[in-house]
């Protein structure tokens, strides 16, 4: 897939196999909004009653049950869930979401000051009037830039010979009196005279395409509607590939649009018949070749067939084998295939168009380097990995695949990958570059002589002092002898400000679908490592950080392994001298916010304060429930409760809204979206009201729900901060810490 300079979607697949899991959260909370885009929030809309509350609403508990596999379960809070979702208008239950939001303002009142102050540094730390790096394609050369006080992006261009930049897209012309917007696809026809682009104005994530001439600057008739991702040009520029939603949030077609036609009349070049899979289309690295791929979070098929000819017949490169995933790229008449067929942690193998079939090893699977992915150039290829946790970046020549040219990375500890390199012929690439203590970097790689050459890296108006901070790759060891990695961030005078050892210590972790959470950089972290918190991020299986089996041995029959790691990592780092019990806090999001349900369940007595952001935590109801837009292709990643009593009754006893019970539970912020896909409002709400009525103390328990926004929260750089802000303020709160910070 290629970008834009600014990050939305340029050329390539509308969606992967995997994109319909919860991960798109995972790696904004890891940062906590490294990106958080404002200079005024917007006002708060979380629809409030009128009245101040003076006690926390208490939901109504209401008979229902059901039986599965003999095993009944009562599940009084059903209810929560409109009966005629997606459209909620039940007057029931949105008094109750109204109800918790007016608890959460009135709680947080008294904390304003603290979240105004902690909103100001985070803000400090963004420059307002920022601008991607220019990134040639082509004849034409892309960049984004943020205005002083905007919301969002500006895109623009200029010749690459030579010439005026030029306004293509305002995001905030479109976003204007909107209360929530977000930009998809964004992807110049390769002739550089249309733009396509798809836009989300309520958060639930099916998205309107426009095409817009950028000569006249006037925007075509041709409208589509309810899409999922990107749009791919084919066909000299007359046509588009897209991926139109089902009613359940499923994309399981590939579709053609040519300019000036019907939307009645596109034709279909793919359909899915598995509800559990998903469809994608994107280009090949020499864009002659149009990519067609299907699959789930385990299995996957892919066809080519000839961009400029898209309704030819497609060539199946291999039939789906349940368990093997495959992807495919094109270098004249050799397809390349990144594979699991043969080994767990991936192989590169290659085979004729006329075989497409008939795969040779390329570079072969390995137990120490997991092979993530790779990219075809002219004259080399790129592949991509871990080795031992750590990102890897190799230069390869067709010629001799098989040796191998790194590229270094000055630190121990970071996160580095290939950026966004939209030209095929090349002779340098572009790289992005972090780590838990060096700001957001951008390289141009010079594939020749192999220098570096930085082109930006973050800046930080309020200033930031590298030399202050330290960062440590630590080892836990988990309860089943499993050796868990742990990156911490820390002011290097950290005792000093917590006037002795043993200070606050914040841990994140995601540990689901195979994604590693990098240790990277986050301006908006400083508010609490500046504060006197180490902030430790936990490797935990789940997420693919040291392989492929590191995944596996987080899924289905092993998910408890997940969970526990994050115990265990929180437990190793009190006794290596971190922190001390009670001055733990934790968050989480989408899957990670089942994280956080699971092991505030397992050990409620370890945390000082807990944020669960739209948490997964209702996974036994929504597994059984096939209406629903995820569950069909998550039964792979979790299992299936309606045909397995074995998944149902495994599923049972770790699922957070169902193991709930009468004790003591930490403090807890929960948040969630009305409009959201992936993780229902209701799962939060129900989680809520489960424990209110059940938890033994007398520690805050809010529930903030925005009800204009979707999974990822509010739109717009300074609304996503903003609740960055309120995050911290709670946890500051909790945590009974002043407002004072340490000087820069």
């Amino acid at each position: 897939m290629q970008t834009l300079a600014g990050g939305v979607t340029w050329q390539g697949n509308f969606m992967t196999t995997h994109s319909l899991s919860r991960i798109a959260l995972a790696a904004c909370l890891a940062l906590s909004p490294v990106a958080a885009q404002a200079a005024t929030p917007d006002k708060e809309d979380t629809n409030v009653t009128s009245e101040v509350p003076t006690s926390p609403p208490v939901a109504e508990k209401r008979a229902h049950s059901y039986t599965h596999h003999g095993i009944t379960i009562s599940d009084p809070y059903n209810w929560l869930r409109d009966q005629s979702y997606p459209t909620i208008d039940d007057e029931d239950v949105l008094d109750y979401v109204k109800a918790e939001n007016a608890w959460y303002e009135a709680r947080m009142a008294d904390q304003k000051p603290m979240v105004e102050k902690l909103f100001e540094e985070l803000k400090g730390r963004i420059k307002e009037d920022d601008s991607s790096v220019p990134q040639k394609d082509g004849d034409w050369v892309y960049w984004s830039e943020f205005e002083e006080g905007s919301q969002y992006r500006k895109h623009y261009r200029k010749p690459a010979a030579g010439g005026d930049a030029a306004l293509i897209l305002d995001e905030n012309q479109l976003a204007d009196g909107l209360d929530y917007f977000r930009l998809g696809a964004l992807s110049v026809s390769q002739n550089g005279r249309l733009l396509a682009y798809s836009t989300d104005t309520n958060g639930s994530e099916r998205y309107t395409a426009r095409i817009k001439d950028l000569a006249t600057g006037e925007l075509l008739a041709d409208e589509l509607t309810n899409l999922r991702g990107g749009l791919t040009w084919v066909k000299g520029d007359t046509a588009l590939v897209y991926g139109p939603s089902t009613e359940e949030w499923r994309t399981l077609e590939a579709k053609l649009h040519v300019l000036g036609t019907p939307v009645e009349d596109d034709v279909t070049l793919y359909k899915e018949e598995d509800q559990s899979f998903g469809v994608g289309a994107g280009l090949t690295a020499q864009e002659d070749w149009l990519i067609i791929a299907t699959g789930d979070n385990e299995t996957s098929e892919v066809r080519l067939v000839p961009a400029d000819n898209p309704t030819a017949t497609p060539i199946l490169i291999k039939p789906r084998v349940k368990g093997v995933e495959y992807s495919v790229d094109v270098r004249d008449d050799e397809i390349y295939v990144w594979t699991n067929d043969e080994h767990i942690n991936f192989r590169l193998a290659k085979a004729s168009i006329a075989k497409p079939g008939e795969w040779q090893t390329v570079i072969a699977g390995s137990d120490d380097f997991y092979l993530t992915g790779f990219d075809l150039f002219k004259d080399f290829f790129v592949t991509e990995g871990r080795l031992d946790g750590l990102d890897q970046v190799q230069l390869r020549s067709y010629d001799a695949p098989t040796s191998v040219k790194p590229i270094a990375f000055p630190e121990a500890s970071y996160d580095a990958g290939l950026s966004n390199n939209p030209e095929y012929d090349v002779s340098k690439l572009r790289l992005a570059y972090e780590s838990m203590v060096t700001p957001d970097s951008v390289y141009d790689y010079d594939v020749k002589t192999g220098a570096l050459e930085l082109l930006k890296q973050q800046e930080i108006p309020s200033g930031y002092d590298a030399s202050l901070y330290e960062t440590v790759r630590t080892t836990i060891t988990a309860r089943d002898g499993t050796k868990i990695p742990v990156s911490v961030v820390m002011r290097k005078d950290r005792d000093k400000l917590n006037g002795g050892k043993g200070g606050p210590l914040h841990l994140y972790a995601y540990g689901s679908y195979g994604y590693a959470v990098p240790p990277g950089f986050s301006t908006s972290r400083l508010s609490l490592v500046d504060r006197g918190f180490a902030y430790a991020i936990a490797h935990i299986r789940g997420g693919d950080d040291l392989g492929r089996r590191w995944y596996l041995q987080g899924k289905m029959f092993e998910r408890r392994n997940t969970f526990n790691d994050f115990v265990d990592a929180a437990e190793g780092l009190i006794d290596q001298g971190f922190t001390t019990k009670g001055k733990v806090t934790a968050s989480g999001g989408s899957a990670g916010g089942e994280l956080m349900g699971a092991i505030i369940n397992q050990s409620p007595d370890l945390w000082g304060a807990v944020v669960a952001h739209v948490p997964f935590v209702d996974v036994l109801n929504t597994m059984l429930d096939e209406s629903l837009p995820l569950t069909p292709g998550e039964w792979q990643e979790w299992g299936d409760p309606i045909r397995s009593k074995e998944a149902f009754a495994y599923m049972l006893s770790y699922s957070p809204y169902d193991q709930v019970s009468a004790q003591d539970y930490p403090p807890l912020l929960v948040t969630a979206g009305l409009n959201d896909p992936r993780v229902t409002y209701w799962e939060p709400a129900k989680w809520v009201a489960k424990l209110r009525d059940v938890k033994t103390d007398n520690n805050e328990l809010l529930l903030k729900t925005n009800m204009g926004a979707g999974h990822g929260g509010k739109s717009g750089r300074w609304n996503a901060l903003y609740e960055v802000a309120e995050e911290f303020g709670f946890i500051l709160w909790q945590m009974g810490m002043t407002d004072e910070k340490a000087d820069d």
